[in-house]
C-alpha cells in the first residue's frame, strides 16, 4: 500500500523537485478522495453508481483525466482501509482549503449519498460529522444538501 502511495506521487512529483507546495496538493487530493470513498462505504453497499460519482468528483474538484482519477481512487481505497479515524484528513482540508472549498468538499459527499437514490442515515451521518470537523456551518451543510438534492 505505502509503495502505491509513493508511486503515486513520484508519478506526479519528480524527486528532486523539492516543491512541498506540490506534494501538499497531491495529499489534499488523496485527503478529499478518501473522504468521498468513505461516504460511498459507509452505508455497507458497493454502489456502482457511487463509484461514477466519485470519480466524476475527483476529474471535476482536480481537472485530472479519467485514468489520474481512477490511481487517486484505487489510492483513496486503499488508504480508507487502512485509517483509523478523519484527523489526518480533515486537517490536510482545514489548513489548505478556503472556506468555498470545504462547502464544495461537502457539496461533493453530498452528491455521492444521493448517487444511488438512497441516502443511508449513516451517510448523512458521516457528512455531518465530516462538516464539524472542516468547519462548516450547518446552515451550509444544510443548504449544500438541497442544492445536490434539487439538481438531481
Amino acid at each position: 500500500m505505502l509503495k502505491a502511495i509513493k508511486d503515486y506521487f513520484d508519478t506526479y512529483l519528480s524527486p528532486d523537485s523539492g516543491q512541498e507546495a506540490q506534494q501538499q496538493e497531491q495529499a489534499v487530493k488523496l485527503a478529499v478522495a478518501v473522504l468521498l470513498v468513505e461516504i460511498a462505504e459507509s452505508d455497507f453497499e458497493h454502489a456502482a453508481e457511487e463509484k461514477a460519482v466519485i470519480l466524476q468528483a475527483i476529474q471535476r474538484q482536480f481537472g485530472l483525466d479519467r485514468a489520474a482519477a481512477e490511481r487517486l481512487m484505487l489510492l483513496a481505497r486503499q488508504e480508507h482501509a487502512e485509517s483509523t479515524d478523519y484527523f489526518q484528513f480533515t486537517r490536510l482540508i482545514n489548513e489548505h482549503y478556503s472556506p468555498e472549498q470545504k462547502i464544495k468538499v461537502i457539496e461533493a459527499l453530498w452528491q455521492v449519498a444521493f448517487a444511488d437514490n438512497r441516502l443511508h442515515r449513516y451517510e448523512e451521518h458521516v457528512i455531518r460529522r465530516l462538516a464539524e470537523l472542516i468547519y462548516v456551518s450547518h446552515n451550509d451543510f444544510i443548504a449544500a444538501k438541497h442544492r445536490v438534492k434539487n439538481s438531481a
